[in-house]
């Protein structure tokens, strides 16, 4: 019995040995999984993949002239991508991707023995979804605690997701070097073109560059990025991918990089900012620089390529003549060109160079239009009677400024310092006579022409006193070229229109743009404007612009010590404006004025974006009449040899001297 209850013991023994031999390694294994798996993150998260995406700007005929993000990542779908591409990133990173459950076990068994050896973790025998674990779902970090986190992570993602989702999150996740994340990133990154269009080679580099993307990027080091695409390429042939001819017709490819630039500083620099300003203010940073945005907008972009070279080439005229050398103070230039009809703004050009300075002086700076305010005045004034054959006395005059303390007077003059006497009101804007603005303004009052410029959309910094007849307020060129579109467009004044259309990153629609017209002044009073303004180009301070050769109409302004100088002209399809200056407030030279530094800019653009296109005439609108009047008058011949001219009036309007003996004339022709 004895024997019996020994042996007993023995088996109850070696029976509780052999269980804890075979039960407590993987009672310690689901210990270790349940502590693992505590807290781990839901992979649920995966099926909402919603990286970081470049927002893109485009022109309005589709081509892109902007990016903006803080991870440069395009998400395509695995369609898209081409097949060698798959293929070299699978031989590279993962050859046995189709096979395995998530982690590769003898990947891991390989990685752990070189780990022990080293004393430290330096291999982690990954797959390509234990790589999803490490950049989506867990830290970076190298312990065996984080590794063991991910390989549950990898087997449930598995069971998750199917190999063509692990693979597309893989491919769009992945960074490649320079700033490229994702595979569409890296195409256009180091080759300029889609991930769809790799070649071999090209494909095969791209494949080598996740493991050390700075290691073997071919722009530090194309002898390392070379050897590693050797590798690659012969990963693909053990897997059956090519052939050993393909592998040496691909080992000889020549590799033609993409040049390095910055969109955003190439092709419409201040266009592009303006754009990136605006959506920032209006949608926050985030949703600017992580939400893949497509914004179309409004921009012309061979209008746009020719304003900036007009620019350069008029500042560079400018040095010429005054021989400027300090580059310490350059002389700059902006130009800005929009659709009356729509106010879609067309070409925008803020300064000479955006590198040195990102200021725009299009839209941000407020300078002194000087004589270009004048045509804001006279529309003003036909709105109160006044008619282009309106005389008004050009003589001097002395207003008493004085302040109480100090007997101060203010004597305006001519820009000739010479006075011409009597003068109609279309003779005196046409040769820009201040004097006679001055008086006008004095009769229609202060406040109601800056009320009337607010019409024209033109705001700004006033001085509501008589100096504004020789533009002393502060204004932008936006303003006044937004002022100057509205007479073109027959009274009818459209909001500058920069974006047309706004769609987020599933296609949605957040916002469009129409044009928002509405009515300003009159047809009639615009109609007249525009005329008044033809006889500026015709005969007056804008002379220099009739080698336009079509009908235009425009204005000069020349600010005092001439520190800006400016045009601002349209014809019936299109306007623009031009302002050059110093930032510094600096004089240009006495013998700059807005018709030799600005004019010859807006010439150059116009001529250059209306090659081609027809010739057309400034339509008149109903309640205009034309009529025979003596220019020197303002009134209908007296007799037969006085001097006659046609001019075009508001119905009613009509010069009362000599009325009777006018219609008599008509009684008897009739």
């Amino acid at each position: 019995m004895a024997v019996k209850k020994k042996n007993n013991k023995k088996n109850f023994f070696s029976a509780t040995v052999l269980t804890l031999i075979v039960f407590l390694p993987i009672f310690c294994v689901l210990a270790l999984y349940f502590y693992f798996s505590y807290s781990l993150p839901r992979i649920e998260s995966l099926k909402d993949y919603r990286p970081s995406v470049v927002t893109e700007v485009y022109s309005s005929r589709g081509k892109l002239i902007g990016e903006f993000y803080l991870e440069r990542r395009y998400i395509v779908p695995l369609s898209d991508v081409s097949t060698v591409l798959i293929e070299a990133i699978i031989a590279a990173e993962d050859d046995r991707f189709f096979k395995h459950k998530g982690i590769n076990l003898w990947s891991i068994f390989r990685a752990a023995l070189k780990n022990i050896r080293s004393f430290e973790i330096k291999q982690g025998g990954s797959t390509i979804t234990q790589q999803i674990v490490k950049s989506l779902l867990l830290t970076p970090e190298r312990s065996f605690s984080r590794k063991i986190k991910e390989a549950i992570l990898a087997t449930r993602i598995e069971k998750y997701l199917s190999k063509d989702d692990i693979l597309a999150l893989y491919l769009n996740q992945i960074y490649f070097g320079h700033g490229a994340y994702g595979i569409e990133a890296a195409s256009r990154v180091y080759f300029g073109k889609s991930s769809s269009e790799l070649s071999t080679a090209e494909a095969s580099l791209l494949a080598g560059l996740p493991k050390a993307p700075n290691y073997y990027s071919p722009f530090r080091n194309l002898q390392r990025a070379k050897q590693r695409q050797n590798y690659v390429l012969a990963r693909m042939v053990q897997q059956g991918y090519l052939t050993s001819a393909e592998k040496r017709e691909a080992e000889k490819e020549p590799l033609t990089f993409a040049e390095s630039k910055n969109i955003n500083r190439s092709m419409a620099p201040y266009f592009a900012e303006h754009i990136r300003r605006t959506i920032e203010r209006e949608y926050g940073a985030d949703y600017l620089y992580k939400e893949g945005l497509r914004i179309e907008t409004t921009l012309d972009l061979s209008m746009q390529i020719t304003a900036q070279g007009a620019v350069a080439a008029g500042v560079k005229a400018y040095e010429k003549r005054e021989g400027v050398s300090d580059n310490n103070s350059r002389v700059q230039a902006a130009l800005i060109s929009m659709d009356p009809y729509s106010g879609y703004v067309k070409a925008m050009v803020g300064g000479r160079n955006f590198k040195e300075s990102q200021f725009n002086r299009a839209i941000q700076a407020r300078r002194q239009p000087g004589s270009a305010f004048k045509p804001i005045i006279y529309a003003a004034a036909l709105d109160k009677g006044y008619t282009p054959s309106s005389i008004i006395i050009d003589a001097p005059i002395v207003f008493d400024v004085s302040d109480g303390e100090n007997n101060k007077f203010w004597e305006p003059h001519n820009y000739d310092k010479a006075f011409t006497g009597p003068i109609t009101l279309r003779k005196a804007l046409t040769q820009s006579r201040n004097i006679v603005t001055i008086k006008i303004l004095r009769n229609i009052g202060v406040d109601y022409v800056v009320r009337y410029a607010g019409q024209l959309g033109v705001t700004g910094e006033f001085n509501h006193d008589l100096s504004l007849a020789l533009g002393t307020c502060g204004v932008s060129l936006l303003n006044m070229v937004k002022a100057f579109s509205t007479f073109c467009a027959q009274g009818v004044y459209a909001e500058p229109i920069f974006i047309t259309r706004i769609i987020d990153r599933d296609g949605n629609i957040i916002k469009e743009n129409r044009p928002s017209l509405s009515s300003a002044v009159s047809p009639q009073t615009a109609y007249i404007m525009t005329t008044l303004l033809q006889s500026v180009v015709e005969e007056g301070t804008g002379r220099r612009v009739r080698a336009l050769s079509r009908p235009c109409a425009g204005k000069t302004g020349t600010t005092n010590e001439v520190r800006d100088a400016w045009f601002i002209g349209f014809t019936p399809q299109l306007v623009a404006g031009v302002w050059v200056g110093f930032d510094d407030l600096k004089s240009l030279g006495k013998h700059e004025t807005g018709a030799v530094a600005a004019g010859p800019i807006w010439l150059d653009f116009m001529q250059k974006v209306l090659t081609n296109k027809p010739v057309q005439t400034f339509n008149v609108p109903e309640g205009i009449v034309f009529v025979r009047i003596n220019p020197d008058t303002g009134y209908f011949p007296a007799t037969k040899d006085d001097k006659i001219i046609f001019e075009c009036f508001k119905e009613g309007t009509l010069p009362t001297s000599y009325l009777q003996s006018y219609q008599n004339k008509q009684d008897q022709v009739n």
